[in-house]
């Protein structure tokens, strides 16, 4: 009795009997989550086999399978999802490489018809002289009447150097072309241009992060340094949604020091716990920097963006980043299906997670909501500048967006602004280099004339207030006693309506330039010609020439010293103003 007493109290046993009781409960807790997981799967397929011997209607047990596959996936997150062996190409073209055999256009659907919307330079389609607004009538003797966008680009992809005959219609012609040309590899690339902008400012705009997007990014840099001997850089990452972590770790390593931690990943799981480091010397750590980011710069795009700021490497400009700080790994899954999967979430150098929904936690509705304010915490850059996790990447200096007309919205919707290019290209064989060209005011006044020999219509944001206010007023029995003054403004909205191509010729004619400058210099023609409009570009310019300003914000002098207060009140009132 007295040496079991004497054991218990033992200090030393007393550890021992806490480690064993602490192994037990671990023990139990894994028997009981085993218990669940066995248990759940087991009526899961207790289901799945009552439904396929018992449902009223034959079943397609496939597409069980994937429909819950899926639903249990959109019950995670957006990004966690299940790849049948079917659609296992597709997600390589999104997320790995964007190769594969075609022409190098792009298409689209008008009343039944295919019409070619865009050649890519240098592919088979812009070598053979296939236009935009050339109408596809067959390919291979394949009539395409009625063929969905899909079916026509199954039609067009193919094995390499595999033959092809298209025939086509084009504007002002009276019979159709025939085109022979042979398939090629079609691999767009990350960096869809590189070039210089003034007072040797070079400029990289990199769309993506799939395989070999940080070497693409290394070529153009090296280049316009030899070329140029540029003295400033602009990253554009705008609309840039992100891709391999990996490619963004190198691109930052081409700018900061050797051993500085570019991002860290933490998971739920040991194993998923990284930090990566730039393992390399840079290219250079010293040339100034602006990286310009937007509502749609996400993931991969937030990680160079946000180790740019963290570090204090570079002026971050534009509009507040999405806020995707998860990081999702593939998964083999039998029968040749994969599982990308949200394995743990990234941290910026300062330590932040820019994660902006609460993927875990969903409201009453059942929809997930931003994280909650009352958890959005101060972190410090390198030179002590004050960030905040929880909403993606704040801007060093923001940028309010511009907006594009619902006039201007809808003359894009109905391919007006397109089939003027169209018209434009047939009359015009060659115009000013990309950066030059403007459009004249008598091609602009062609425009309108075109427009309203259309039966073209448009509904404003005005309209449908007054469509509402009609709809709640009958409802409620209050329309008689405003329907005086209900047909007057009516009626002045349908007037003004009348003079909007020309209260807004100047954003009109920007698509105009942009459309007609793509017909004779394709993707990188419509680069050019939108830096005269770009409104964030133009400010990284301003501030390259005060260099003064460059460096007090990367010190964080004065207002600069916290970043997100002022822009995410901004940002309210851009939201607020857009409603």
């Amino acid at each position: 009795m007295n040496k079991v007493g004497a054991f218990f109290r033992s200090p030393r046993n007393i550890f021992l009997t806490a480690g064993i009781g602490a192994g037990l409960f671990l023990s139990f807790k894994a028997i009981d989550e085993q218990f669940e997981i066995t248990k759940n799967l087991d009526i899961f397929a207790g289901v799945y086999r009552e439904i396929n011997l018992n449902y009223v209607d034959k079943v397609d047990p496939a597409k069980l399978i994937n429909t819950a596959s899926n639903a249990i996936d959109s019950s995670l997150d957006p990004y966690t999802e299940y790849i049948p062996e079917s659609d296992i190409e597709t997600f390589k073209m999104n997320y790995v490489s964007n190769e594969y055999g075609g022409i190098g256009a792009l298409i689209l659907q008008k009343n039944n018809k295919t019409y070619v919307s865009e050649t890519y330079e240098g592919f088979p389609a812009q070598k053979a002289d296939i236009r935009a607004g050339d109408q596809m009538l067959s390919i291979n003797g394949v009539s395409l009447d009625n063929k969905s966008n899909d079916e026509v680009s199954e039609l067009l992809k193919g094995a390499n150097s595999s033959a092809l005959t298209i025939s086509i219609l084009r504007t002002g012609e009276t019979k159709p072309i025939e085109k022979k040309l042979a398939r090629a590899e079609i691999k767009f690339p990350n960096v869809s241009y590189s070039g210089i902008l003034t007072n040797q400012v070079g400029y990289i705009k990199l769309d993506r992060f799939l395989e070999g997007s940080a070497l693409e990014v290394k070529d153009a840099f090296l280049a316009l340094k030899k070329k140029y001997k540029i003295t400033a850089l602009v990253l554009d990452l705008r609309g840039n949604g992100g891709g391999i972590l990996q490619e963004a770790v190198k691109i930052v390593n081409y700018f900061v020091a050797k051993g500085e931690t570019v991002v860290t990943q933490k998971g739920r799981l040991p194993q998923n716990n990284y930090v990566y480091h730039a393992g390399a010397l840079p290219l250079d750590n010293s040339i100034p920097l602006v990286v310009l980011v937007d509502d749609g710069t996400a993931s991969a795009s937030e990680i160079v963006a946000g180790a740019m700021q963290d570090l204090d490497r570079g002026v971050i400009i534009g509009q507040q980043s999405f806020g995707k700080g998860l990081v999702q790994q593939t998964l083999k899954l039998p029968y040749n299906s994969l599982l990308k999967i949200t394995i743990a979430k990234y941290y910026t150098p300062s330590g932040r997670c820019i994660q902006k929904i609460d993927y875990l936690h969903k409201n009453t509705n059942g929809q997930a909501i931003n994280i909650a304010d009352s958890l959005i915490s101060e972190f410090r850059t390198k030179n002590g500048r004050v960030v905040y996790d929880g909403r993606g990447i704040t801007p060093d200096v923001y940028v309010k967006p511009y907006y594009f007309s619902s006039l201007a919205a809808a003359l894009i919707e109905n391919n007006l602004i397109f089939d003027y290019g169209t018209t434009f290209r047939l009359k015009n064989n060659s115009i000013k280099q990309a950066r030059e060209f403007r459009i004249r005011p008598n091609e602009y006044n062609e425009f309108v004339e075109f427009v309203n020999s259309q039966s073209f219509s448009y509904s404003t944001q005005s309209d449908k207030l007054l469509e509402d206010l009609e709809k709640v007023t009958k409802k409620e029995k209050y329309f008689d006693q405003i329907n005086e003054q209900y047909e007057v403004l009516k009626f002045k909205a349908q007037n003004n309506r009348k003079d909007d191509l020309v209260e807004f010729k100047p954003e009109i004619s920007q698509l105009l330039e942009n459309e007609i400058v793509s017909r004779y210099y394709y993707q990188r023609g419509r680069i050019e010609s939108s830096f005269k409009y770009d409104i964030e570009l133009n400010e990284a310019l301003k501030l390259f020439t005060q260099k003064v300003n460059y460096y007090n914000i990367l010190k964080g002098t004065g207002d600069y010293k916290t970043i997100g207060k002022n822009s995410e009140l901004a940002r309210k009132a851009e939201l607020a103003e857009r409603k």
